[in-house]
């Protein structure tokens, strides 16, 4: 007996190279036209325009239309979430690009997964926020506490702006290239916002890469100096 949804149609989709190279560039949560996303796959308007309506039928891309241009996007946070877990499972396995992006260092240090911090820097944040009590994990998943609460507003981030948010609150992602988690949901964005809010850090142009000031650097690394590897073992846990 096949039980469960068909994950063939959509695997397959996202096992095309052009598509896949589409997706990912995706991930920064901009909106980009069939013709800019056909020069990032490398194939033609023509042919790009085919795997962009492939990829709307399936659910996993949205369009909007601005003026004589149409724009794409990815469909929802859930099409964001299991494109990172897909390049962890890449990652873990040995399935990485020959030759490396002079970007990807970077990357690896700080960038968005859609809208909430990744890399090193997103990791550091979670597992010292985990480590002074700021989210509890059980049965239903990942919550935030009242520590976390009152920790968050101290930060400058208001509860009733999050809360009011029609999306999941938090939950831990795996990061692909640390291999332990970072913060996701409205409190992992809000997060992010904030710091970008504080002159901390800013998005670098056409890629995923966060990049902090020196002060930034020096202001996070206060904010979220690791207290003791347990925040690496709840994280840990959560994951479990």
């Amino acid at each position: 007996m096949r039980d469960g949804p068909h994950i063939a149609r959509v695997a397959a989709l996202i096992g095309d190279q052009a598509r896949a190279e589409i997706l990912t560039v995706l991930m920064a949560d901009r909106a980009l036209t069939a013709t800019e996303l056909a020069g990032i796959a490398g194939v033609s308007k023509a042919t790009a325009s085919t795997h962009l309506a492939k990829l709307r039928d399936a659910g996993l891309l949205a369009m909007q239309d601005q003026g004589r241009h149409r724009y794409f996007r990815l469909a929802d946070r859930d099409v964001a979430h299991l494109l990172e877990s897909l390049m962890g499972v890449a990652f873990r396995t040995g399935a990485v690009r020959l030759k490396s992006s002079p970007r990807e260092p970077a990357l690896r240090r700080a960038r968005v997964c859609y809208d909430h911090l990744a890399g090193e820097l997103g990791v550091q944040a979670f597992e010292t926020l985990c480590a002074r009590g700021a989210f509890k994990s059980d049965a239903a998943g990942l919550h935030i506490t009242p520590t976390g609460v009152e920790w968050f507003a101290a930060f400058g981030i208001d509860e009733r702006a999050v809360t009011a948010q029609r999306r999941m609150m938090c939950r831990a992602c795996l990061d692909w290239s640390e291999r332990r988690h970072h913060l996701a949901g409205a409190w992992g964005a809000a997060l992010l916002q904030r710091m970008f809010e504080l002159g901390w850090a800013r998005r670098v142009k056409d890629t995923r890469i966060v990049q902090f000031t020196p002060p930034g650097e020096r202001a996070f690394q206060c904010a979220f100096a690791p207290l003791q590897r347990a925040g690496s073992a709840a994280t840990a846990e959560i994951g479990a």
